[in-house]
């Protein structure tokens, strides 16, 4: 039961990977079609995030409202509606709005997934069960990547886009028939759906095991009083929590993580690679070391530790962005080669640390009865900044260049690091309800 669970729930990620990453392959043949310009384009292409920050709003709400299961079945309603509506985009607006959509199910989607799969993993393998969901993000932009690059000989961007109803469809059969988070269900008070759900999921917890989570989970919500509202985020045992996964969004954004996967094969072409065949094939390289790493991080997070491996991240990708800065101010033969490998090598760091630790951060940190709007404040910082990243990319790269603009990517990872070293709490093999004790003892998130 918690290995179906946890790969419905992480379908979720491919879905939002595959939406993110296929527009890469597709931009060009849309740009033959409708004759686009470079801030029409980062319009378009920032559409996704600009919807998913509609999509935290709404999942906030309706998450504690209807459950985390109920929201996903939505989500994956809207994205195959959104993928069907891209494919047949008459223009630039329709196919904007069609992606509006795309993100309003993905940024939903990106913050209940997360939610769901962390109160339903045992805490000795959380971060693996919630960095789940960003392997299956990886996948996706993997995925899409490849699937541009079969279909682009053939000039087929409508059937790139279409392709995206089949997971979508997948994920609504799938999660519509999966239980309730037992969290949720106990916040509702329907403690015996609870245990039974609880029992499934852990079937080696004895039955007095399960009664002590049950009655744990339902002592803690209790004692954090009435239900708490936005202006909560303000007060002081919640404020340095809200800041800190904020803070950890933004930084991921600023990195520039979404320009790579959104406009790789225009950041190729920007280094020399010819042909769009070429600028694929390497992009489609990018997308599996992406994968690979990820599954890296997967195996390392819950024994390195948050913390430790937030600070390799940043580190890793500061590195890699300053060299491709370096090296892009020469037109030399080799300056191809040389962005080419510092971009797996940023790729892997980012895929390893930076990708899935805020999703992470953000589902472990918050208290069971502010979560799901803690959740939504740092998914609306994350959308908000991939927004401006993702359509400012293409003005930045006409009017300062390449250069330039992976060194103002580097300066913002050196500053991640920075931040991370003086604020980012460790939270390996923690339940979340010590996690959420310990913190309120703190009275803020400490460094380890």
């Amino acid at each position: 039961m918690l290995v179906r669970l946890v790969v419905l729930a992480a379908l979720f990620g491919f879905l939002f990977g595959f939406d993110e990453g296929v527009i890469a392959g597709a931009l060009h043949l849309i740009h033959h079609a409708f004759h686009i310009s470079p801030t029409v384009e980062g319009v378009m292409t920032g559409a996704v995030p600009l919807g998913a920050i509609a999509g935290a709003v709404i999942a906030a709400v309706m998450s504690d409202a209807l459950g985390r299961r109920k929201v996903l079945a939505a989500c994956a309603i809207l994205f195959a509606f959104g993928s069907l509506a891209s494919a047949l985009a008459t223009g630039p607006l329709v196919l904007t709005l069609a992606r509006i959509l795309l993100g309003i199910a993905i940024g939903a989607s990106a913050m209940a997934a997360p939610q769901f799969l962390a109160e339903l993993a045992p805490p000795r393998t959380r971060g693996a069960v919630v960095s789940t969901f960003q392997l299956m993000i990886t996948m996706g932009i993997f995925f899409a990547y490849l699937s541009d690059m079969l279909l682009e000989p053939l000039g087929q961007w409508r059937l790139m886009l279409a392709v995206g109803i089949i997971p979508a469809l997948i994920a609504w059969a799938g999660i519509a028939h999966s239980p309730e988070s037992p969290r949720w269900l106990v916040l509702r008070g329907r403690h015996d759906e609870a245990a039974e759900v609880l029992t499934r999921l852990q079937p080696v917890l004895a039955p007095t095991e399960v009664v002590a989570t049950i009655a744990e989970i339902r002592d803690r919500a209790e004692r954090r009083g009435p239900e708490p509202g936005w202006a909560d985020a303000l007060n002081p045992g919640l404020r340095p929590l809200v800041i800190f996964t904020v803070m950890a969004f933004i930084l991921q954004q600023f990195s520039g993580i979404n320009a790579v996967i959104y406009y790789a094969p225009r950041i190729f072409a920007e280094a020399g690679f010819e042909g769009a065949t070429t600028q694929l094939a390497a992009t489609v390289g990018l997308g599996a070391i992406n994968v690979l790493m990820t599954l890296v991080a997967m195996w390392v997070v819950d024994r390195l530790g948050r913390r430790k491996l937030f600070l390799i991240g940043f580190a890793g990708c500061f590195a890699s962005l300053a060299v491709i800065a370096c090296s892009t101010l020469s037109e030399s033969h080799h300056t191809g080669y040389v962005t080419a490998v510092c971009l797996i090598l940023y790729m892997s760091c980012f895929a390893v640390s930076l990708g899935p630790l805020p999703w992470l951060f953000m589902a472990e940190l918050f208290p069971l009865r502010f979560r799901s709007r803690g959740m939504a404040i740092a998914s609306i910082a994350n959308w908000s900044t991939n927004f401006v990243v993702v359509s400012l990319f293409p003005v930045m790269l006409a009017a300062i260049g390449i250069s330039a603009t992976f060194g103002l990517f580097a300066a913002c990872c050196l500053l991640g690091f920075i931040y991370a070293w003086r604020s980012a709490p460790e939270t390996k093999n923690v339940s979340l309800e010590n996690l959420e004790a310990s913190l309120a003892r703190q009275g803020r998130a400490q460094p380890a």
